[in-house]
């Protein structure tokens, strides 16, 4: 029991500090700080496999009054495996190497995907309170283990045709004269001059430099 209050309490802070996000402001500025791509995805992985070992420790007492934060964290858990996605996608797009964020991620959704389908063939008294959402997180992380396991060429591949397909569909929802200012926009940024420290007096590019008299 005393367990059960010490994961209540610990539900309950999370909950408060989370609101509609899916990290706690800790976890926001942890992610804030590590900007390079392998990296981030470790910690999103890291934030995965807490929210599981806290969904795994309700699901084995099973006592009343878990069914709302396991309800949560599965939520806040398949948002995290979404963030992780995302990470790779945009690091593709820029064509930033995330060999070794993959990798990890590939073994560590594996490892959770497990842990889930366990959950879920054990079917806990109160799975219909979650069921929906313990699919939800199934789904996902099923799904984001085959975008893992994809060559990395291929996926920015993919990546890179959406990005067209999507840019496609926004042109095509503006209306004409929505379009018309986009071109002419798009003609007033190809003609900007790329920014330079030469000064009005100083000689070209490439020409010879002034005899001093």
């Amino acid at each position: 029991m005393k367990t059960l209050l010490v994961l209540l309490s610990v539900g309950v802070g999370l909950m408060a500090q989370v609101g509609r996000d899916f990290l706690t402001a800790d976890e926001a500025d942890q992610v804030r700080m590590v900007q390079e791509p392998n990296e981030r995805l470790k910690l999103y992985l890291v934030f995965a496999k807490q929210r599981l070992e806290q969904v795994d420790q309700l699901v084995a007492q099973n006592k009343a009054g878990r069914s709302v934060l396991i309800h949560d964290l599965l939520e806040q858990y398949t948002k995290i495996i979404d963030a992780i996605d995302t990470v790779a996608d945009d690091a593709l797009r820029r064509k930033v190497a995330v060999n070794l964020g993959m990798a990890a991620t590939v073994e560590s959704e594996r490892g959770m995907l497990a842990r889930l389908q366990k959950i879920q063939k054990s079917e806990p008294s109160d799975l219909a309170r979650y069921e929906y959402v313990l699919k939800d997180a199934i789904d996902t992380t099923s799904d984001s283990l085959e975008l893992s396991q994809a060559d990395l060429s291929g996926r920015a591949a993919g990546v890179e045709a959406k990005d067209r397909k999507e840019k496609a569909a926004r042109e095509e929802a503006l209306t004409p004269e929505e379009s018309k200012d986009k071109k002419e926009q798009d003609k007033k940024d190809g003609k900007k001059k790329a920014p330079t420290l030469r000064r009005p007096t100083d000689p070209p590019p490439g020409a010879p430099a002034p005899t001093k008299k």
